[in-house]
């Protein structure tokens, strides 16, 4: 094991999100107005060396910011899972009084780093007695190492459209069926063609039949660029289980979660998932060649919220293979 290292980032971008819980008493029936709640307690985690492997040693700070005393203060922290901490709780003895600052150390075992970009994220919850009543607070520090992917399209993992005299390639469903070019064509959607949805301004891929074209969910991070109130995706599933979780980081070190989902490109209700019918084609292309005339094959939209004040930095797709991407911009 080597010798601890200084906290410092080496190509890590720090992302730290304050979660701060409040109490409010609550009126029973009628009388006085209740009095507002007292101020939050404020939890914060130190950034964490990620250039292992090593041991790092982490700093999480409480401040009392209640109209009390804060007293019989814990304090645990957590990496991700299958991180060593020590020690995983530890008492910090006194009372603090209001506007009073203390800290708890923790030592970290870091493992060596993983290629590509990661995410690993670190909590910690302290609890007490006094101080604004609340009796616990928590904070997360998620930190990265790397780069997200630089586009939609260097993720592409997935062939989903192929011409209807070359079909082979084609796999969107896992059993080697894909959409047909031509139909897709027929219903507006041609390769770099402008695609409006939900009040967004997305492109429909601008790559040959037969070359990969969207992007299975796994849990990829790819750089996006905007500020607006919610991200559209353009895209549709391949079973009716085609639900997942996108996460969105901002330039300030935030972010916001939210969860969609597509119908399966055929037989589920249009509007399954809560999604939006962008085009209907008909019939699709099969590993022996074009079929299913007269069933319709189509691409969704659907869309989760962001904070319209702060500048988006990246995205993380679901981690559901079920969910394929063709295109996603910020609308407002």
């Amino acid at each position: 094991m080597r010798t601890v290292r200084p906290l410092r980032f080496l190509g890590a971008t720090a992302l730290a999100t304050l979660v701060m819980i409040t109490f409010a008493p609550v009126a029973a029936g009628a009388g006085p107005a209740p009095e507002p709640s007292a101020p939050r307690t404020e939890v914060s985690v130190s950034s964490v060396d990620l250039d292992g492997p090593a041991v790092s040693t982490v700093k999480v700070t409480v401040k009392n910011t209640g109209p009390q005393r804060m007293r019989s203060l814990k304090v645990s922290f957590a990496g991700p899972v299958g991180w060593a901490v020590q020690p995983a709780l530890t008492s910090v003895p006194g009372t603090f009084g209001v506007g009073a600052t203390t800290a708890a150390e923790f030592r970290v075992q870091v493992p060596g780093k993983r290629e590509g970009f990661t995410l690993r994220t670190f909590t910690a919850t302290a609890t007490y007695a006094g101080g604004d009543g609340a009796g616990s607070a928590t904070a997360t520090r998620t930190e990265t190492n790397g780069v997200p992917l630089a586009n939609l399209a260097a993720a592409y993992n997935n062939v989903g459209i192929t011409d209807e005299g070359e079909t082979g390639p084609g796999d969107y469903d896992g059993e080697g069926n894909s959409f047909s070019a031509q139909k897709l064509a027929a219903a507006g959607l041609e390769p770099s063609g402008r695609v409006e949805a939900l009040g967004a301004e997305l492109e429909w891929p601008g790559v040959a039949p037969g070359a990969k074209d969207n992007v299975a969910g796994a849990g990829q991070a790819i750089a996006l660029s905007g500020r607006g109130g919610k991200l559209v995706f353009l895209g549709s599933g391949v079973t009716g289980g085609a639900t997942g979780t996108a996460t969105v980081y901002y330039t300030d070190g935030s972010s916001t979660s939210g969860s969609f989902g597509f119908p399966n490109w055929s037989f589920d209700p249009a509007d399954a998932h809560g999604a939006t019918l962008v085009a209907s084609t008909d019939g699709r292309n099969r590993p022996d060649g074009y079929g299913n005339a007269g069933i319709a094959y189509r691409v969704f939209a659907h869309s989760v919220a962001l904070d319209a004040t702060k500048q988006v930095e990246f995205v993380v797709l679901p981690s559901n293979r079920d969910v394929h991407i063709f295109d996603m911009a910020v609308a407002s």
